[in-house]
């Protein structure tokens, strides 16, 4: 991104900022004064931010106010928001158990991004894990999100180039597929050292009242401690603990 588009980037979410706090409405030159810029750059923005539905003008007073697109963006973070809140208490019980990474991440177009981690004390070294974006194919949790994709779209997925991250990651979209039948069976997924060299781990899903995995917890940790002889235990563990987020998000009516 060039130094001009970070500038209009910055002046854009001013302007969302004006009209959040000093509005309802405010016309052009009013908003122009505000951020010190030219009328005509002003009405630029504003184009741009009304294209993406982030803000209207009223036809009356030909001033503008914020747009419905806000609250469709509002809901997506109080979605998450909800769940972080719901689920941090039993991702807290079973970083307690397995003294390892724990992480809650959902799906963000065909990537995953993690929203919550929960991180054991007695841990000098670790990775901050949240906000930040990693592939389906080769980290547990994707594989999840993967398992419970509807057909057509791991279809999709899978006809791609798949990345190669360590000289452990699944590129064969045959064997993956197959690794995908076996997450759906136990219920759990894992991974050894397919993202990264010496990190192993294990994840399940977060299903909403419909069946649909809207979020994954993981347990994550180094290969000499997350060892393969421990993947089922924990991923049963994880499991149980993906199950009772679900049931507090209505899953079978449960609490």
């Amino acid at each position: 991104m060039s130094n001009g588009q970070i500038q209009s980037l910055d002046r854009g979410l001013r302007i969302l900022d004006e009209l959040a706090s000093g509005g309802p409405e405010l016309g052009v030159t009013d908003l122009a004064m505000r951020l010190g810029v030219h009328k005509s750059t002003a009405s630029r923005l504003l184009a741009t931010l009304r294209d993406h539905d982030l803000v209207d003008q009223n036809p009356e007073t030909e001033k503008f106010r914020l747009a419905h697109g806000l609250v469709r963006l509002s809901r997506a973070v109080a979605g998450e928001m909800d769940l972080v809140r719901i689920a941090r208490p039993l991702l807290q019980e079973l970083g307690d158990a397995t003294k390892e990474t724990v992480n809650l991440a959902v799906s963000d177009g065909d990537l995953i991004v993690h929203i919550d981690q929960i991180t054991p004390p007695q841990q000098v070294v670790n990775v901050n894990w949240v906000g930040k974006h990693v592939p389906l194919h080769c980290t547990s949790n994707g594989k999840v999100l993967l398992a419970w994709l509807p057909q057509k779209d791991r279809a999709r997925i899978l006809r791609r180039t798949l990345q190669r991250y360590t000289p452990r990651t699944i590129v064969d979209p045959r064997a993956l597929a197959k690794q995908l039948e076996r997450v759906r069976e136990d219920g759990y997924a894992f991974t050894l050292g397919e993202l990264e060299v010496g990190l192993n781990a294990v994840a399940a899903p977060v299903r909403s009242p419909n069946g649909e995995a809207v979020a994954v917890v993981s347990v994550s940790g180094p290969s000499y401690r997350v060892t393969p002889q421990l993947l089922p235990e924990l991923g049963e563990r994880t499991r149980d603990i993906a199950d009772a987020i679900s049931r507090r998000l209505g899953l079978g009516g449960g609490t």
